[in-house]
């Protein structure tokens, strides 16, 4: 009878389907067990909606952290009977950062390293310490990033390190520079590459929590969990090695954009490949530039959220989604579109990185 239910209240919603001539389904709201530290300075939710068992519930419409309400039917690629969960939460804070994580079920094996990015400068958007430290030691963690490529305050590991220092990422856990002490092959077959250069010290993690912060890109369109598995994780090398579309690794080629953001997933495949992962991006400063950029654009969109999922290519959908059902998304699509940016979904879906359909949970 509930499956009848389901199938019943998901046929009243396909006429309003505007974005997309495929049907989208209905959400699930659920509230989840999470155990949060009370010495936070962020407010906590109540303790009943922390406790009680799991529960599923209907509805057309979830509200965003900036206080949108948002169609489930805007979504072309959140589908009912989907078998990706993506999950999502509306506040963003430390602790709900832990319990939309908590949805996952995932059991960290053996070293954990926690992927994401230090940020240009103090004017990036990037995941302050403050916001990230609950999460980072729910799994026990060690922060890893890679050098750049593009010169700046982290193009060496010296001034990397620097940078951590004053950004205070040390004093929430070790963080490991991956390609201090330079890099490492993965193999993929792919249309650009035929291999991945990542941070020699990638080797040495048995699981990786990818922590990203989903926003534009200026030259990849967005940036968000493939991304930061391919750029983020590349070495110094690496990094030219993607943006040549596999031409150089010494030499700054970016003349081929399709070719790029294929590589970018190709990348992102390779690494995915070579050990289990999970994904957590969150949706707040949401400028159309990316956090390597020192001095971005002021967001001029709200905030949305924190999404989650084992699949790095549902995540990076659905956040896609979200964005182009958001009233006041204009300057980051045409950011988006102006890169040719959901190519690399396309591509990424071709390369068999994941499923670009999706059952979006909500999270109370």
């Amino acid at each position: 009878m509930k499956k009848l239910f389901i199938l019943l209240m998901a046929s009243s919603l396909f006429f309003d389907l505007a974005c997309s001539s495929s049907k989208s389904g209905d959400s699930i709201e659920s509230s989840a067990k999470t155990n949060i530290p009370e010495d936070t300075n962020n407010a906590s939710p109540d303790n009943d909606s922390l406790n009680h068992e799991n529960s599923d519930a209907q509805s057309d419409t979830f509200k965003t952290n900036g206080g949108f309400d948002i169609q489930i039917s805007a979504l072309p690629h959140q589908k009912s009977d989907a078998q990706t969960p993506v999950y999502f939460i509306s506040d963003i804070s430390p602790e709900s950062l832990v319990k939309v994580y908590q949805q996952l079920n995932w059991e960290p094996k053996g070293k954990v390293g926690v992927k994401m990015s230090t940020g240009e400068s103090e004017k990036s958007n990037h995941l302050r310490p403050e916001l990230i430290k609950d999460l980072v030691h729910a799994v026990n963690g060690t922060i890893v990033e890679c050098n750049t490529a593009y010169g700046g305050n982290r193009a060496t590991t010296e001034k990397h390190q620097k940078v951590i220092e004053e950004r205070g990422f040390n004093k929430i856990a070790e963080v490991d520079i991956l390609d201090a002490e330079g890099s490492m092959s993965l193999p993929v077959d792919g249309k650009n590459l035929k291999e991945d250069l990542v941070g020699s010290h990638f080797a040495n993690y048995d699981s990786y929590l990818v922590l990203s912060h989903f926003k534009g890109h200026a030259m990849g369109g967005f940036g968000g969990a493939i991304k930061n598995l391919s750029i983020g994780f590349g070495s110094s090398e690496g990094k030219l090695w993607i943006h040549s579309a596999g031409r150089s690794k010494t030499e700054w080629l970016s003349d081929k954009q399709d070719e790029f953001l294929e590589s970018m997933a190709e990348a992102a495949k390779a690494v995915t490949d070579a050990k289990p992962m999970v994904y957590v991006s969150v949706m707040n400063r949401l400028s159309v530039d990316c956090d390597c950029d020192g001095n971005p654009a002021e967001p001029d969109m709200h905030d949305i959220g924190v999404l989650a999922s084992t699949d790095p290519l549902a995540i990076d959908q659905a956040a896609i989604d979200i964005v182009y059902a958001m009233p006041d998304k204009d300057s980051l699509v045409k950011r988006i579109e102006r890169q040719n940016g959901l190519h690399t979904l396309d591509h990424a879906e071709a390369m068999k990185l994941g499923q670009r359909e999706y059952k979006l949970v909500i999270i109370k």
